[in-house]
């Protein structure tokens, strides 16, 4: 029993964890070379060499480079996800407050790391699969907004104009962001945010006085 337990934990760090590890240490290598390099420049043996790992942990987590892209793209968007709520959680109970600091938040995660941006547009274009799972991943934080909306401004509001509405910023926030780090947008980041911000309120209270 001793023996096994030996082999499960070393340096008081279980299996499960040191493969957790690995997946870290992977998809951070990855992200670096997406940033960098793009998507062609993702193979095994550049992977894992900037990684640091044998190639045998590479299969131990991927079957193929879309699988790396694909958990990629779920860190991020797990990472947006999470800094919204906290900032939705933090901030005061009014329109424009919920919607500035939500929104700040969310850019904060792409901007400040900027590899994190570039490699979201890249691998969620890679392929069709890719694509797809990147248009999901716009109706789920969509979802999210029609939520956070429902539960803000409460009342009878039809459930189809707020998912039209919210997969309409959702969306258009999309394209705004990509539009605004291709350098196609002469606003500054406080621009931006308060840009979005207002088409948020404005979208979002509309609706609300339409149904009171």
């Amino acid at each position: 029993m001793e023996a096994v337990t030996a082999q499960r934990t070393y340096g008081g760090v279980s299996a499960a964890q040191r493969k957790a590890q690995r997946r870290t240490a992977l998809l951070d290598a990855a992200l670096e070379i997406v940033a960098e390099d793009g998507q062609a420049k993702l193979t095994v043996a550049g992977l894992c060499a900037r990684a640091g790992l044998n190639e045998r942990y590479y299969y131990e987590n991927f079957e193929h480079r879309d699988a790396v892209l694909a958990a990629l793209l779920d860190r991020i968007a797990e990472e947006l996800a999470t800094a919204i709520a906290a900032a939705l959680a933090a901030a005061p109970a009014d329109s424009r407050a919920q919607a500035h600091a939500a929104i700040d938040a969310g850019i904060a995660v792409l901007i400040d790391d900027p590899r994190k941006a570039r490699t979201a547009l890249i691998a969620g274009m890679a392929t069709p699969e890719l694509q797809a799972r990147t248009a999901r991943t716009v109706r789920a934080f969509a979802r999210l907004v029609a939520a956070e909306g429902i539960g803000f401004y409460g009342g009878d509001i039809p459930q189809n104009l707020v998912d039209f509405r919210a997969i309409y910023l959702v969306g258009g926030l999309t394209q705004t962001l990509t539009t605004w780090l291709a350098g196609d947008l002469d606003l500054t980041r406080a621009e931006l945010i308060e840009q979005i911000t207002e088409i948020f309120v404005l979208l979002g209270d509309d609706l609300a006085d339409r149904h009171r």
